[in-house]
């Protein structure tokens, strides 16, 4: 299935200043994922045996913010993230399907406006057709007009795993 709205992963100048130092200050620490499954912010895909990655801090919004002037105020968080170690070349160019669309799994989807304060949220679990779950939670949260990006998180351990902006 074809997304109707484009995932964003972290664009290719926040991984470069990710990979020298993340979001915390941190150096990034790289290692052999021996397990496989790590979900990658930069490429949307799960890590598979033997890649090369590192889990650093992201602050979405932040960085968000500095390209559009936005001030976010105490909405600014930061959080962990797996990333590969060097350049992916990024998500797949066919641009097919939400990354970790899995039936059953609990989405959070968080509204942000052009300041980038919390406007909204829902959470969603994914149905059988969860490509569809996904187009219907983007559909409802950008029909508000101050809607400008949606961040989609796990509620699990709210892990940030994606943005879309406004189309």
């Amino acid at each position: 299935m074809t997304s109707t709205y484009q995932p964003r992963p972290i664009t290719p100048i926040a991984l470069k200043e990710l990979r020298d130092r993340d979001d915390a200050g941190r150096p990034m620490y790289p290692y052999v994922d021996e397990e496989g499954g790590a979900p990658l912010r930069c490429c949307l895909r799960l890590s598979v045996v033997g890649d090369r990655i590192a889990l650093v801090s992201y602050a979405p919004l932040r960085r968000w913010a500095a390209r559009t002037g936005a001030e976010p105020g105490a909405y600014d968080e930061q959080g962990p993230v797996f990333i590969h170690a060097q350049d992916c070349g990024g998500p797949a160019a066919d641009g097919t399907g939400y990354p970790w669309a899995r039936p059953g799994a609990l989405r959070a989807f968080r509204r942000y406006d052009n300041r980038g304060h919390i406007i909204g949220g829902r959470m969603v679990e994914l149905s059988e057709h969860a490509d569809a779950s996904f187009d219907r939670a983007f559909t409802e949260a950008f029909a508000d007009p101050d809607t400008a990006q949606v961040h989609v998180r796990a509620v699990e351990y709210g892990c940030y795993h994606f943005c879309v902006d406004r189309p």
